[in-house]
């Protein structure tokens, strides 16, 4: 049989390698400064662009798309060439990938910092990023596809089916949780309001998690790991059971993120069932990562690669066990918006997805660089500093999330709350945050350990150039299945079918969980006291949007006696209806805020806003001075925001919205007018206003400034839903 000469790409491979460690770096480094802001909340005082709320979306979307995004990309360009026996289809999409999906991070490196974003986990970048993920996504699938048709190797690895589950999935959950509606260049509101746009989210977000964090580089472990074990695979058959259950059942997974909520009870308990059934098929995958090592463990105590990707399995089956875990109810009463669930997704990141990305690229460098790695001692240092960090980082996240369950559950024998005050948990766990920090800094070092010996190989070596390999042109055989062939062997030569089978396997669950939440009405029973926004508070909840408020902030009561307590009565449905998006959190470093109108007077909220620690002695909330400048907040568009929620379905009526300026300057002059019953408000006021007339700028009025607006904003939560104490 006649061979045919052809090169592999390994210059595409090169460049997503190096992306995956320069946004490694930046991506950590953000998530430790952030580490530290709970310890100084003010060390960027008064820097709009560097605060917490608006870093920690920056910090996800780094470590998620920027860091193991990059690194998804570099292991499945370089071994797909290799299963298929073939170059990438084109060179040109290659290219586009990269420099596309490059292009995509830098806008979100730009845009998350300075405040444009839609809330939504892992999907706060706006309309036209989104767009773009979504164009560059579907060039990388035809350029996958495209391989996969002129490969030379008839049937399609196991590896393979992970990556044609990913691109499919990815795309259907990308785009349908980023429906919204342009209001301008940079904001738009979701289609989806209050339980539905949560259940759409959480939908999208579990399996972002599971489809773009655990799927591809699923793929990626039955790759590499056996090559660097120079084991085959432990099991074939464990590997088509793995395959199918996962991507059929996670799927159903998401709603286990909304239990106690306000979604319908059908809803909660399909995720709690589906995410039990979880753990079998995860810890498959474990089981024939692990096992493939079978009879080489003398040489994992020696060779740092294997031992990156020993710890990465491992990790991938303690989050794949807690998870299901988390998905009781009984758990999830205790660990739901405790830092327990960041100690959680912290093991999958930085275990699973951290440590095969660098037991890959070790494995990786050396062969396209035709050179031994510079350093075994660093890289085994590497291995173990990174170890340390991540149970420096977990362990103490652990301990502040059963801390504060337990001391927010607490009954003094009166029955009032032991702990009312929300800020007696904070302080309690500050050691904890410290143990944290020191865990992110031994991981983020060893991650710069990498660099050095990376960039030391890579000089060492030759330059990376495309690889020479040959193999024969597969020859055409019947598109029936063969005599004795089983179902399974046909379809791995039937890269359509087994698209199809894949894709209609991860529709399943979402059309049977979403269709209904979003059309039968009955699930979201309306309230009518429950009115839509006025003009000053949709600014004001637009301004918590871009500040990250919701990063630490819940607006979802629970109904358990300590939350009842705490916060007021449990959330219901019809609260929700005019909420695009909604803002209900996963995370409390601050109370819940669903129900605090009222509950302050509007010179406290303006205070708090300006130095949280003079209203709370030991709060880690960083101060919002820029809300104060004396700038006038942009109400341009606020009318157009108003009409677009009309077509969202929102009841304004045509002469709220043509009287939507002169309503919001009237609600704005009403809070000023009641900010001047405290006399220190008053001083400092008239002061300010003669400063800006001595140096001959101009006043603008505390009533057109954007505190004012988020002040409207905080003391409407919750005063739809009437209250006696």
């Amino acid at each position: 049989m006649e061979m045919q000469q052809f090169y592999y790409d390994n210059k595409i491979v090169k460049k997503f390698i190096y992306a995956t460690i320069v946004f490694g770096v930046v991506g950590m480094l953000v998530g430790l400064i952030l580490a530290f802001m709970f310890l100084f909340p003010n060390i960027t005082d008064g820097i709009s662009w560097l605060s917490f709320g608006r870093l920690r979306p920056l910090h996800t979307n780094a470590v998620i798309f920027a860091f193991v995004g990059n690194a998804m990309f570099a292991g499945v360009y370089y071994s797909l060439q290799r299963l298929l026996k073939a170059r990438m289809f084109s060179d040109f999409l290659s290219n586009l990938n990269f420099w596309g999906w490059q292009l995509i991070i830098v806008a979100a490196a730009i845009s998350l910092p300075l405040g444009y974003s839609t809330s939504k986990e892992y999907a706060e970048l706006e309309w036209p990023i989104d767009i773009a993920i979504a164009l560059i996504w579907v060039v990388f699938g035809i350029n996958m596809i495209g391989t996969i048709i002129k490969r030379r190797e008839r049937h399609l690895y196991v590896a393979i089916w992970f990556y044609l589950a990913t691109f499919v999935t990815v795309a259907v959950l990308h785009i349908f949780n980023s429906l919204e509606l342009p209001i301008s260049a940079l904001k738009s509101y979701s289609v989806y309001a209050g339980v539905q746009d949560a259940l759409v989210q959480w939908w999208y977000g579990h399996n972002a998690v599971a489809f773009f964090l655990t799927t591809p580089f699923l793929g990626l472990m039955y790759y590499f790991v056996p090559k660097a074990a120079n084991r085959p695979v432990y099991s074939y058959r464990l590997s088509i059971v793995h395959f199918w259950s996962l991507i059929f059942i996670y799927i159903w997974a998401g709603p286990h993120h909304l239990l106690y909520s306000a979604l319908p009870t059908w809803a909660q308990n399909l995720g709690v069932v589906f995410s039990v059934m979880l753990i079998a098929p995860s810890w498959g995958g474990m089981i024939n990562g692990l096992l493939t090592l079978r009879g080489v463990w003398d040489k994992v105590r020696v060779e740092p690669v294997l031992k990156f990707f020993v710890v990465a399995i491992t990790g991938y089956g303690m989050a794949t066990f807690e998870g299901p875990m988390l998905s009781l109810k009984n758990v999830n009463a205790i660990a739901h918006y405790t830092d327990w669930i960041i100690a959680h997704v912290h093991v999958g990141a930085l275990a699973w997805n951290g440590f095969m990305a660098f037991g890959m690229i070790y494995w990786l460098i050396p062969r396209m660089t035709k050179t031994p790695l510079y350093s075994l001692k660093l890289a085994n240092f590497h291995f173990w500093i990174g170890t340390l960090g991540i149970i420096l980082y977990a362990l103490p996240m652990y301990v502040a999330g059963f801390l504060q369950a337990s001391m927010w559950k607490q009954f003094n024998p009166d029955g009032t709350l032991t702990y009312g005050n929300f800020l007696e948990t904070v302080t309690q766990i500050m050691p904890m945050y410290w143990m944290r920090a020191v865990g992110g800094t031994m991981y983020l070092t060893g991650m710069l350990v990498l660099v050095y010996n990376i960039i030391q190989t890579v000089r060492a070596g030759q330059s990376i150039e495309d690889e020479l390999a040959e193999a024969p042109e597969l020859q055409p055989i019947s598109s029936g299945r063969l005599k004795g062939e089983k179902f399974h062997p046909w379809l791995e030569r039937k890269p359509i079918q087994l698209t199809i089978l894949a894709t209609v396997a991860i529709l399943i669950g979402g059309i049977i969980q979403i269709v209904p939440t979003i059309m039968v009405k009955s699930n979201i029973p309306t309230i009518t006291s429950v009115k839509p926004y006025s003009p000053l508070e949709l600014e004001g909840r637009d301004l918590y949007i871009r500040e990250g408020c919701v990063g630490c902030h819940s607006q979802s009561v629970r109904p358990f006696r300590s939350e009842v307590e705490r916060y007021g009565p449990q959330s219901k449905a019809g609260e929700f209806v005019y909420d695009h998006p909604f803002l209900w959190g996963s995370k409390r470093t601050g109370p819940d805020l669903l129900r605090v109108g009222g509950k302050y007077n509007d010179n406290w909220h303006f205070n708090h806003f300006w130095s949280p620690q003079s209203i709370s002695a030991g709060s880690i909330m960083p101060a919002y001075k820029w809300l104060f400048d004396n700038e006038a907040m942009d109400v341009s568009k606020t009318q157009k925001k108003m009409e677009a929620m009309v077509t969202l379905g929102v009841p304004y009526s045509a002469a709220q919205v043509a009287n939507a300026q002169k309503d919001l300057r009237a609600q704005a002059i009403s809070i000023e007018e009641s900010l001047k019953n405290d006399p220190d408000f008053v001083k400092s006021y008239e002061e300010s206003k003669k400063k800006a007339a001595a140096k001959g700028e101009k006043f603008v009025p505390m009533n057109e400034r954007e505190i004012i607006a988020l002040i409207a904003y905080m003391q409407r939560l919750g005063t739809d839903i009437k209250v006696k104490k």
